[in-house]
């Protein structure tokens, strides 16, 4: 297993069962971990701190105290170079489910191992009403 997050994830059920449909040639992939390890709660009843798809997050390595922004997508709407993440990146992958405080772990494409504390949603699509999206 590629994650080692301890802490526990939250997906909505839409989010949940749109995941599952994604194509993943790897049943180990680090999605199929999140997947198989989350709770569920309905779109109406998710925290307005729980970071969902579509959600729009501030993130601060540790290590350097560099923040960035990233907006968690489907992979068909991923643009790395304009801060859209696909949930089946390493990062997308370790950001999926988990709340502001949070700190996100996964190893890079060339093995590195990397984290990053969820410092705040920027937008969240169920907070602001938005339970289809």
């Amino acid at each position: 297993m590629n994650l080692k997050t301890p802490v526990e994830r939250l997906l909505t059920e839409l989010d949940f069962a749109r995941l599952n449909q994604l194509d993943s040639d790897d049943p180990s992939s680090e999605l199929e971990q999140v997947l198989a390890a989350t709770d569920l709660v309905a779109s109406r009843a998710v925290p307005a701190d729980v970071l969902t798809m579509n959600s729009q997050v501030a993130l601060e390595d540790p290590s350097t105290l560099r923040q960035q922004t990233f907006t968690l997508c489907y992979p068909a709407d991923a643009e790395p170079a304009e801060g859209c993440i696909s949930v089946l990146s390493p990062l997308g992958a370790a950001l999926i489910g988990l709340r502001v405080g949070d700190v996100a772990r996964w190893i890079t494409p060339d093995g590195k191992p990397r984290e990053a504390k969820v410092l705040g949603l920027l937008f969240q699509p169920e907070a602001s009403g938005d339970y289809v999206t």
